[in-house]
């Protein structure tokens, strides 16, 4: 693996998934893999789950792992080429990326979208230019359009559930991906990635389901079905994915924020049982109730948790690969 900024980048998804449940059994069977290395963790935006289960990934593979809040210790950077830079930007990619790719062995970037411009922020200019100019393999701790580690995550988690309580021989498992209100407009980052990961994972029965007009890109969503009848779509599923998302085709909006769309245990009663997923964090009773979270479907904290050994999986396969 080169760089990890999407499922494309995984050449055996289920080996990886594999991989990730070994090292959650056996944390440091390879501890001393990364020994002598470095990863920089430079964050554009803020993060708890993604930056700590990254270091701890990092460190039980032997790597030292640095962290570096760009926005607020260090100096506004440019990305655009050719910028005539008098504004407020003070160094350019261009310049920072290189030294970063002298100092470290990986660098993993978590980035956001401006959910202003959406050529823009679906360019994923920041993190191009980051892997052209670093030099060294780069990991994307969110972007402007996707979160791999988030849904590499999900995978490995619904796996998981998957080899604890097995489905009858032949039957898919049937996953929702379910928009959910909120309080402000929210990118989509996270609906986005989840769609293009199962979609690729290939093994379940995939249905999204929203209110009108917060349709996702068709490039992350083909294969799956998409109803707005969100009663329907949660009829006979195995797991539940809750996610806000704003508007995509006018960019970045809140229409609806019918709170008849948050997921309740009367809404779950129709489902097989599901268990409900969220990538965290949740705006409880507004995103998700209160007897959802606290109640025996959902597994968000089994799926935050797992977030150390998809980062472990992944920091793993860059390390061989550089052998």
């Amino acid at each position: 693996m080169k760089n990890f900024t999407s499922v494309y980048d995984v050449q055996q998804l289920d080996a990886l998934v594999k991989k990730a449940l070994a090292y959650k059994a056996a944390p440091f069977k390879d501890k001393t893999l990364g020994a002598g290395k470095r990863i920089g963790l430079l964050f554009l935006n803020p993060s708890m789950r993604t930056r700590l289960s990254t270091q701890i990934a990092a460190q039980n593979l032997g790597m030292e792992p640095i962290v570096f809040n760009v926005g607020q210790e260090g100096w506004a950077l440019e990305f655009e080429e050719e910028a005539i830079m008098s504004g407020s930007t003070v160094e350019h990619v261009k310049d920072a990326a290189p030294i970063m790719g002298n100092y470290f062995d990986i660098l993993a970037i978590r980035t956001f979208p401006s959910l202003k411009n959406r050529e823009d922020d679906y360019s994923e200019l920041y993190i191009k230019q980051f892997i052209k100019y670093a030099g060294i393999p780069v990991v994307s701790l969110e972007s402007a359009t996707l979160h791999p580690l988030q849904s590499l995550t999900d995978i490995i988690t619904i796996n998981e559930c998957l080899n604890a309580s097995p489905l009858p021989a032949g039957k898919k498992p049937k996953i929702v991906l379910t928009w959910a209100p909120h309080v402000k407009p929210l990118p989509q980052c996270v609906a986005n990635s989840f769609s293009q990961w199962v979609n690729a994972w290939g093994k379940a029965d995939f249905v999204i389901t929203h209110p009108e007009d917060y349709e996702l890109d068709e490039q992350f969503t083909k294969g799956a079905t998409i109803t707005h009848d969100q009663d329907e779509a949660l009829k006979d599923a195995d797991f539940v994915y809750v996610k806000n998302w704003s508007t995509f085709k006018d960019y970045g909006k809140i229409y609806n924020n019918d709170p008849e769309w948050m997921l309740t245990n009367e809404k779950l009663s129709v489902t097989n049982n599901a268990k409900v997923m969220h990538c965290l964090p949740v705006r409880r009773n507004v995103e998700l109730s209160d007897e959802i979270l606290d109640g025996p479907n959902s597994i968000v904290t089994q799926e935050a948790s797992n977030r150390v050994w998809a980062a472990q999986a992944v920091l793993s396969e860059i390390l061989e690969s550089k052998k």
